[in-house]
């Protein structure tokens, strides 16, 4: 029973302190967050008091808070939450690989058509060398 008042001081003292440092800055009151902090832990009692009182955030502020505010989906049930649209269903995704497609495709008649003019230059300006096996050509 002699210990109870020392317990519920650093119970308090944890709480308020662990309360204190996971607030996000903007929405802590009165005083900037790090001199909450270092009265916390200074000033156990009355600075744990102070906090609880005047620097916690207002409860309306911290309705959609979060742990992770990052994340675009953060605070939102998954019912709520935006819905990205899958690539075979993007209008516009499916456009950019038909376009894609198209460029490549011409591309590649374009190779054709330069090596069939390659080989048919190639054909009327040389005749294929006769190998010494071959068989005499007739006239």
């Amino acid at each position: 029973m002699r210990y109870l008042p020392y317990l519920i001081e650093l119970a308090l003292l944890v709480y308020c302190l662990i309360d204190c440092i996971q607030t996000d800055s903007s929405l802590v009151r009165n005083l900037p967050k790090p001199l909450w902090v270092l009265l916390i832990v200074v000033v156990p009692i009355v600075g744990a008091i102070a906090w609880l009182v005047a620097g916690r955030p207002e409860r309306s502020a911290r309705s959609r808070h979060v742990p992770w505010p990052s994340t675009a989906t953060a605070g939102f049930p998954e019912y709520e939450r935006p819905r990205t649209v899958a690539p075979d269903d993007d209008p516009e995704f499916l456009a950019s690989v038909r376009r894609s497609d198209e460029k490549h495709e011409r591309m590649l008649r374009d190779w054709e058509a330069d090596l069939r003019a390659r080989e048919q230059q190639l054909g009327d300006t040389a005749t294929p060398p006769e190998h010494p096996d071959a068989p005499p050509a007739r006239p």
